[in-house]
């Protein structure tokens, strides 16, 4: 006999996160598998199959089975009943490794504990251009792409791209991918995103010849030579450096943005403000192929 329920509400708060992850795995991966709930939430394979009976007694028109993939898919009238499926909130759970979304009680904090967050812009695109994205990534596929570039003389250009890993600076999000027209493996700002298209065209590339992606570097740091040595030695401290020197080991395409979030003095003769740029390159020469637009 199927199960009723007069409201969302009347759901139990972990049965309700598992239907929640079952509606993003399939909006943003394109499948979800009894395998993938019962992996991700430590359950038998039986209750995992009884979330998805559930889910489509509940939502009957927003997944149908495909037996090539051994899940579900998400249909075209596909309408989230369970989840927020924005990318403010999507793409940190992913970053994170979240199978659900942290909910206060009764929005106050369960620890007690005052916490703030910098209010940041959003620099996202819509879950619409965003989960094609994220379905080529995972399922290995081309992705068609419409793109604002601020380096070239088109201001929207038709990209066609083999995306392989997406990557939070902090700040902005971006997608390593193989662009078909520059021949070369690159970053993508997912803002910049106009529209996306999922291709059933296997990826041509794989992420073993991004070179940048898999062979990584180690950034030589040391305090501002101009900071005071009480400064100095409280930046080695909160580093937890040995002999002066910070030593952060980073795949070579993340470099660049590794200097500007550390707000490292990439100058030749160290000229920056060094109670903003308290850090400094000692291995410039070494570094400076893998993110020339970083450097002053």
């Amino acid at each position: 006999m199927a199960t009723h329920f007069k409201t969302a509400a009347d759901i139990k708060r972990n049965t309700r996160q598992r239907l929640q992850y079952i509606e993003i795995m399939a909006f943003y991966t394109g499948v979800v598998t009894r395998s993938d709930v019962a992996k991700s939430f430590g359950i038998s394979d039986p209750a995992a199959t009884k979330d998805l009976k559930l889910y489509s007694e509940l939502a009957p028109d927003n997944l149908s089975y495909r037996h090539q993939v051994f899940g579900f898919v998400p249909t075209d009238n596909f309408q989230a009943m369970f989840a927020d499926l924005s990318p403010e909130v999507v793409l940190p759970m992913i970053a994170s490794n979240l199978a659900v979304v942290a909910e206060p009680i009764e929005e106050q904090p369960i620890y007690s504990i005052a916490v703030e967050t910098l209010p940041l812009p959003v620099r996202l695109p819509s879950k619409e251009v965003l989960a094609p994205i994220i379905q080529a990534l995972k399922q290995g596929k081309q992705l068609r792409a419409s793109y604002k570039s601020m380096s070239e003389r088109e201001d929207i250009q038709d990209r066609l791209i083999e995306p392989h890993a997406l990557v939070n600076t902090g700040l902005r999000w971006h997608v390593r991918a193989y662009c078909q027209q520059s021949y070369e493996f690159r970053d993508f700002v997912l803002s910049r995103f106009v529209e996306s298209e999922r291709l059933d065209l296997a990826a041509e590339s794989s992420p073993i010849y991004d070179d940048d992606w898999t062979e990584a570097i180690t950034l030589k740091l040391s305090p501002h030579p101009q900071l005071s040595e009480s400064k100095r030695n409280s930046l080695l401290t909160d580093y937890d450096a040995t002999d002066d020197v910070i030593e952060l080991d980073i795949r070579r395409a993340l470099v660049g943005y590794s200097l500007h979030r550390l707000s490292v003095d990439t100058s030749i003769d160290h000229s920056l403000n060094p109670n903003a740029y308290q850090l400094v390159l000692l291995n410039r020469d070494e570094i400076e192929p893998f993110a020339g637009w970083a450097f002053l």
